[in-house]
């Protein structure tokens, strides 16, 4: 690749750049070494609690299977259990299987929520991403400040307006302390 981009490989800044992206793809796509049902099912617990839990602002980085170019933003988790809850950590974890594969940020909201619903059986899921797209700010339409927003609903956070509305006004409020 360095040569075909008129490079000399041989250049002093240059002689270790094929192991250091060797070594950042595999990083940058652990994901794919890494089972998500298996990652949930480690840390369920039993509870009577049926109030919502949400996990939000999860920093979230992955590279575009259309360019391989990074992009990045924030993740927020909600789900209503149903006699089970996952440990918290597991959420960002989550996150972090699905965002470290060749991604569209679509297809990475439906996956979280999907596996979430799949794993523990929950009154329903939500998941919100908002993101930045370097191949949209660094190529092509080249627009700095456009932010890409993608939803996936399952069970109440589809079928009740209600409950939609909570999940998405929660996401959006700071509270007084900073979160």
């Amino acid at each position: 690749m360095l040569v075909r981009l008129g490079e000399d490989p041989d250049r002093e800044g240059l002689l270790q750049t094929p192991e250091r992206v060797k070594r950042s793809m595999e990083e940058l796509t652990s994901g794919y070494r890494q089972d998500p049902d298996t990652l949930l099912k480690d840390a369920l617990f039993s509870v009577t609690y049926d109030e919502m839990v949400i996990v939000k602002d999860i920093e979230m980085f992955s590279l575009c299977e259309h360019h391989m170019l990074p992009f990045f933003g924030k993740v927020h988790v909600a789900y209503i259990p149903k006699g089970r809850v996952l440990g918290l950590s597991k959420i960002p974890r989550l996150v972090e299987v699905f965002s470290r594969r060749l991604q569209i940020q679509e297809r990475m909201t439906t996956e979280i929520a999907e596996t979430i619903q799949r794993v523990i059986e929950p009154q329903g899921v939500g998941v919100v991403i908002e993101a930045r797209h370097l191949c949209m700010m660094m190529r092509g339409v080249e627009k700095q400040h456009s932010a890409t927003v993608t939803s996936a609903m399952f069970g109440c956070f589809r079928e009740e307006q209600q409950t939609r509305n909570e999940f998405l006004s929660l996401i959006r409020a700071k509270s007084p302390n900073g979160f």
